[in-house]
């Protein structure tokens, strides 16, 4: 399983936002290239950069400083947040970006996401958030009517590569991943699943290796890395371990 560290970009700085609140922000680095570069030196496989002013506004706002992110690592980078047009995404694989992650223009406009794996196949993931088992759109901002496991199940069928899928309840409360709820968004599609949110100690991880079967290939880590209450390395030894 891959253990992804993720990098959130707020008004060029790297945050990390309890139960996804613009207003319930922690900032811990002023320079997020920096602690992108970090990670990679850290021995991670695949970075998780977004852009949480994009997500809000519905367009990029920190394009430049993701293109330089990208450019200087020497590990995968995976980049979402108010992905919304294919320029956008063109933008995004030729500046040498693993995956493009679409978020609410995926519940809005699935010919759009028809139209994107079409043109980039292999490179597309659909970040499906969710309240209670319902889709989450804009940021977080505004809660649909649409079952996070319907979501999926039709977009399936469009070619997406995989789903990020994140319990807001949980993401940035160091509370433990909702297990029932990823277990039940992995069961609705065949496609490869990377889990978010809540992630608090290397026993969550565990729990997340068992879903494996499932389909869930990785697990994004954001608060547990930075307020360190999981090394990185150890993390990474320890599915190791558990993997053998």
């Amino acid at each position: 399983m891959n253990i992804i560290p993720a990098v959130d970009i707020k008004n060029g700085k790297c945050v990390r936002l309890s139960q996804g609140r613009a207003d319930q922000e922690t900032v811990y680095s002023d320079d997020p290239a920096s602690m992108a570069g970090y990670w990679d030196e850290q021995g991670a496989q695949t970075i998780h950069v977004v852009d949480l002013d994009g997500a809000f506004g519905g367009q990029p706002a920190n394009m430049e400083m993701i293109k330089k992110i990208i450019r200087n690592s020497s590990v995968d980078v995976q980049v979402g947040g108010g992905i919304r047009t294919l320029n956008t995404i063109e933008a995004y694989v030729n500046a040498g970006a693993y995956r493009v992650i679409l978020g609410t223009i995926a519940q809005q406009d699935p010919k759009f996401v028809d139209e994107a794996c079409k043109k980039f196949p292999g490179k597309i993931f659909v970040g499906i958030d969710a309240q209670n088992g319902y889709v989450a759109v804009k940021g977080w901002v505004e809660v649909s009517s649409q079952k996070a496991t319907d979501l999926a199940r039709s977009l399936e069928t469009l070619g997406v590569a995989g789903f990020i899928f994140t319990d807001i309840s949980r993401d940035g409360m160091l509370q433990g991943p909702n297990l029932e709820s990823i277990r039940g968004f992995a069961s609705s599609t065949q496609a490869p699943v990377i889990a978010s949110g809540g992630v608090s100690q290397l026993n969550d991880i565990t729990n997340l290796l068992a879903l494996k079967p499932l389909g869930i290939t990785g697990v994004i880590v954001g608060k547990a890395l930075y307020d360190k209450t999981i090394d990185y390395r150890e993390a990474v030894q320890w599915v190791k371990q558990y993997a053998g």
